[in-house]
């Protein structure tokens, strides 16, 4: 098992994590592949598309939400044991790889509250309670 691996787990269904980092002989950091949010995330987080092109047989996203006053970021991040795996899926590139630390990097930065971030997420709030989010 290594760093850009996207395996089978089982959660509270089957899904997919992309392999990020092993923490010690049983755990692997782990980040699961979601689906797009639909809507446009600017300053609230970052979107990592994954799919075909990685052998993989959905569309799908790493999600890194930004920090922000009254908002939990959901990055998706987790720990599986090697147990926990299932079925190898595919292989990330260096590149999509590469893409994910930066998305992760950003995430852990301080990010600028700005008035139109702050319209965009009042939007989505709107949208998920009206169900309009897929």
């Amino acid at each position: 098992m290594q760093r850009g691996e996207v395996w089978w787990v089982e959660f509270d269904e089957r899904r997919l994590v992309v392999l990020l980092a092993a923490d010690d002989a049983s755990s692997l950091r782990a980040m699961q592949v979601v689906a797009p949010a639909g809507v446009d995330l600017g300053g609230l987080g970052v979107e990592v598309h994954v799919g075909a092109a990685e052998g993989l047989p959905f569309e799908g996203v790493l999600r890194v939400g930004f920090p922000r006053p009254g908002l939990t970021p959901c990055t998706w991040l987790t720990t599986v044991s090697r147990d926990d795996l299932i079925e190898r899926a595919g292989v990330l590139s260096s590149a999509k790889l590469d893409e994910i630390d930066d998305a992760l990097r950003r995430g852990e930065q301080a990010q600028e509250w700005t008035p139109a971030a702050a319209v965009r997420l009042s939007e989505m709030r709107d949208a998920l309670r009206l169900g309009g989010l897929g």
